[in-house]
């Protein structure tokens, strides 16, 4: 490899560094924190459409709680979705189709939706209705790690990055990618994968920023 390359490349930090940062904070500190960075959801809502479609996910590892979200698009008449996982079961080799589709949430409360447990860990809910990546307007994203460019380390089972690169390649304005999570798992620079797909936009406690 040529010296200058080789000085340029990033070292990612260890996802176990921010996951562990996650399970330190007690409860009532990541709801004020996610309270703190919903102030900012008014920012996003002048790039939405009316009724826009809004695609979540259940914050079980100690990701910024995502219920303000869910409360946000209530006030505003948008509509929630929750992303699947094997809607498409498995190829011949046995693994799980890694493409997300997204079921409705009729809920007010995300403790309330009716759930299983993923053979990978995340919670599901089950419904006939699927709705493809591309039919919503806004996907929020769960992230490990993210910099100041918008590259997103997610938890490596590259399902956000397969679902959402298409329209990403071919230019597509929505959805938009939008990152939800703590200030502290702001980095100032990972190094991306070929395959990795960028955020548009990062809302945390402190702020509101697009790429």
């Amino acid at each position: 490899m040529h010296p200058e390359s080789e000085k340029s490349k990033v070292n990612n930090p260890p996802r176990r560094l921010f996951t562990r940062q996650r399970r330190q904070l007690s409860d009532s500190a990541r709801r004020n924190l996610a309270q703190a960075a919903s102030l900012h959801l008014t920012k996003l809502q002048q790039r939405l459409p009316p009724h826009a479609k809004i695609g979540l996910y259940y914050d079980g590892f100690g990701e910024l709680p995502t219920q303000p979200l869910l409360d946000w698009r209530q006030h505003l008449g948008y509509f929630s979705y929750l992303p699947v996982v094997g809607s498409f079961g498995r190829d011949s080799k046995g693994n799980v189709d890694k493409h997300l589709r997204f079921v409705p949430i009729y809920q007010s409360k995300l403790l309330n939706i009716p759930t299983r447990i993923h053979s990978l860990g995340m919670k599901q809910n089950h419904h006939r209705r699927l709705l493809w990546a591309r039919e919503l307007d806004v996907i929020v994203c769960p992230l490990v790690a993210v910099d100041k460019s918008g590259n997103r380390m997610g938890m490596g089972g590259g399902f956000y990055d397969t679902t959402l690169s298409k329209s990403y390649q071919a230019g597509l304005k929505k959805p938009l990618k939008i990152g939800w999570c703590y200030d502290f798992q702001v980095v100032e620079q990972l190094e991306p994968q070929p395959w990795d797909v960028p955020l548009d936009g990062l809302i945390t406690p402190s702020g509101l920023r697009w790429f």
